[in-house]
């Protein structure tokens, strides 16, 4: 998959309500809904440190302050470099937050957890578990996680991106024929 169209899936994930904008409101409902998704409160430290690196995301991403992030504005910044420099915070503290039990690993239910409330399809999440679960333990680490979404955003090889989006990528394939 190239980078722009890895760009555009997972704009449309953030991009909530479809209206070609993510909204620093659909930014920020993803650390919320996680946290609801797992019973922590607004205190807990997990969803504090969690909340503080997706405001330092936000800051880099919507660059014109103006609150909203277009899909050139996401398209220009997202990448490799913003991954290393903004991204991983972010995502790391997502994954915290979904380990309920701390230990390092995603079990099925707990990322499926993660990737529902981050607004991935429900029906490709088992197919991407699959794939990041290489030694079939039944757990996804933390760091195979993280190496998977980076190289999804850079137009890299990505396991987990090709199965989370099969089915939108079929549909967009089929689009243009």
């Amino acid at each position: 998959m190239d980078d722009i169209t890895a760009k555009r899936l997972v704009f449309a994930m953030l991009d909530a309500d479809g209206d070609g904008l993510i909204s620093r409101d659909e930014y920020f409902a993803r650390t919320e809904r996680v946290a609801a998704a797992t019973g922590r409160s607004a205190e807990d430290p997990l969803v504090v440190a969690a909340r503080a690196a997706g405001r330092g995301a936000w800051a880099a991403m919507d660059a014109d302050g103006d609150g909203a992030v277009t899909f050139e504005e996401y398209a220009a910044w997202a990448g490799a470099e913003a991954f290393d420099e903004v991204c991983e915070p972010v995502l790391a503290g997502l994954f915290d937050l979904a380990d309920t039990d701390q230990d390092g690993a995603l079990s099925l239910p707990e990322f499926t957890l993660l990737r529902t409330a981050l607004g991935n399809p429900v029906s490709n999440i088992e197919s991407a578990f699959a794939a990041l679960d290489a030694d079939g333990d039944g757990y996804v680490s933390r760091q195979d996680y993280l190496t998977s979404v980076r190289a999804h955003v850079s137009g890299e090889n990505s396991p987990m991106g090709e199965a989370l989006y099969s089915r939108e990528l079929a549909g967009a394939a089929g689009a243009n024929d």
